[in-house]
């Protein structure tokens, strides 16, 4: 876990924290993610009921002296009046408030239960609006192809390296955490591909004719010697595996560079998923393997994106309207 986490948290969240990673093998990523949602709604709870801080200071509120008297005085009106200020002090949309309300569940869930610390979970009847289901946001066909256009004809000395990177993005639908990771020796011969996804839940990519191509291009100006990394696939100008937020500001800059604004990385990965079953017509169950989707459901949002696409041609009929 990162050092911040053992800094911040009082001992029962620590317990939380480490049952996540080492139970039930969550990343280190969605263990920060617990974490930081967790100290947000303790930072509240000292606000709001307990009077030992402030709206104004509440980044620099301690939860170190968060303790089990402090949990069993929590009841669900509490969580409720957490639930309104996130929505109107914070602002959060109905994702960000969903993921905030799955981390309270799963920790009163633990300290209730793993731990008999409370006689009765305060969220056990809890009952949240419904997350409406967003369509994805991704790239045309022609706009992927003038993405690859504007990396080929950037005249940077890093463009082989950027345009594997973007290509991989664009074809194989990976994350981002999934690319950074990746090492030499994932890649074999045949050109199939291990990757690393969330939860350290491993899957195979096959490297289509495009990829191996750009992949070849790319080793060929790889940096052999300083590496601080050797067994990274992607190096920075630093010769350091490249970091999340390194690919991030490469891509937002090629993306912006192409007249492609409000796009980020992750959509980079909507866009392989959304061409290849509209063009591809993969089979969404395919499809899940291919994403690394552990319910079907999360990536049936593609035949969504594709039945609004159909209706609006529809619409677009002339006679539509007679």
């Amino acid at each position: 876990m990162k050092q911040e986490i053992f800094e911040e948290s009082p001992e029962i969240l620590i317990k939380f924290l480490s049952y996540l990673q080492t139970v039930k093998n969550k990343s280190v990523g969605t263990v920060y993610n617990y974490f930081c949602d967790l100290r947000i709604f303790f930072r509240y709870l000292k606000v709001k009921k307990y009077k030992l801080g402030t709206i104004e200071s509440f980044d620099e509120i301690s939860i170190l002296d968060i303790n089990e008297d402090i949990l069993k005085n929590i009841n669900l009106t509490d969580i409720y009046e957490y639930m309104n200020y996130l929505l109107e002090s914070r602002q959060n949309q109905s994702r960000a408030r969903s993921r905030k309300v799955s981390s309270l569940r799963t920790f009163f869930k633990f300290v209730t239960y793993n731990l008999n610390i409370l006689e009765h979970n305060p969220v056990e009847h809890l009952e949240v609006a419904k997350k409406s289901k967003t369509l994805p946001k991704f790239l045309s066909l022609e706009q992927s192809q003038k993405l690859l256009e504007t990396i080929s004809n950037s005249g940077s000395k890093f463009k082989e390296r950027d345009y594997c990177i973007v290509l991989f993005f664009l074809n194989c639908g990976m994350r981002l955490s999934e690319l950074v990771n990746i090492n030499l020796r994932d890649i074999n011969d045949d050109n199939i591909l291990k990757l690393k996804g969330k939860g350290n839940k491993e899957r195979i990519i096959y490297l289509n004719n495009s990829c191996v191509s750009a992949l070849n291009r790319y080793l060929e100006i790889r940096p052999k010697s300083g590496l601080t990394d050797k067994n990274a696939l992607f190096i920075s100008r630093q010769n350091n595996r490249m970091s999340p937020q390194t690919v991030q500001l490469l891509v937002n800059k090629y993306l912006q560079k192409s007249g492609l604004f409000g796009l980020s990385v992750h959509k980079l990965r909507h866009t392989a998923a959304t061409l290849m079953y509209q063009h591809g017509k993969v089979d969404i169950r395919i499809l899940k393997d291919i994403l690394g989707h552990e319910s079907l459901s999360t990536t049936e949002i593609y035949t969504h994106t594709a039945n609004e696409q159909i209706q609006k041609a529809l619409e677009s009929n002339p006679l539509s309207n007679q």
